[in-house]
């Protein structure tokens, strides 16, 4: 891979999801749901549920550090999203600021706190699976997390956050490698964050066949966009691009002592 090459490349082609305007907005996952409120739209149908999908670990993590073992943890996670799927939950979603993750929690604790001993199951596993759980996974990353004395809505927070940052991580990733630019990806990966773990620009030139100043502007290029991709991520779970800031501010506050 020449230098040449890899300037010329580098740059993927616009995504529907690029950015965070006025023009991408009216197309992501909350607002979609929030403008269909008291009407059947199977467009916010779909949306709802592809949230629910992408964003089921941070309530079970939150059923979990509640007390819950893990087998009723994951019966509490598919039972809430049968219900909210199958309700109008949606009625109180203006109240909590528009943001999903603040909705989710909320109706989740409503569930937990009215609805739990009606639609338990008399035996495990009664509910239809909603999303898929991998449970040794689920339980693995929950034991590997390191501050279990975190009270459930912080833990639930610094989990959302961190699944925010890996699906963010994911697309990027996904983008070079449907772009050809899968090896640059390998080496710049852990420079997004200054991981110790990451190579000198000087070695990372040497194995790329680059320049020093190409593997330098490389760099900032990965983490340029990294940056829209994340805030396209969070543009699809609150209401307005106004509160895309906030909501960035709000959740890697969730990583402070």
């Amino acid at each position: 891979m020449s230098e040449s090459e890899t300037n010329a490349g580098f740059r993927a082609p616009p995504s529907s999801s690029e950015g965070a305007g006025q023009g991408v907005f009216a197309t992501t996952h909350w607002s979609v749901v929030l403008s269909a409120q008291g009407q059947e739209s199977p467009r916010s149908a779909k949306a709802l549920e592809t949230l629910c999908r992408a964003y089921w670990y941070p309530l079970y993590a939150f059923a979990r550090r509640s007390g819950h073992g893990p087998a009723e943890a994951e019966d509490l996670t598919q039972g809430f999203f049968a219900r909210l799927l199958e309700k109008d939950y949606l009625k109180d979603a203006a109240r909590e600021k528009g943001r999903f993750r603040t909705f989710l929690l909320v109706a989740l604790k409503r569930f937990l706190a009215n609805e739990w001993d009606r639609q338990h199951a008399q035996k495990r596993g009664g509910f239809a699976s909603i999303v898929s759980i991998d449970q040794e996974a689920a339980e693995s990353r929950f034991q590997s997390e390191p501050a279990h004395h975190l009270r459930p809505d912080v833990l639930y927070d610094r989990q959302w956050a961190t699944t925010l940052l890996d699906r963010a991580m994911a697309r990027l990733q996904d983008e070079y490698v449907a772009t050809g630019r899968a090896k640059l990806h390998e080496y710049l990966g852990n420079c997004l964050a200054k991981e110790e773990s990451a190579l000198p620009y000087a070695e990372i030139a040497a194995r790329l066949n680059l320049s020093e100043a190409a593997v330098k502007m490389a760099v900032h290029r990965l983490r340029s966009r990294y940056r829209e991709i994340l805030r396209a991520e969070i543009a699809e779970t609150v209401a307005s691009p106004a509160e895309i800031e906030e909501e960035l501010r709000h959740l890697f506050s969730a990583f402070g002592p």
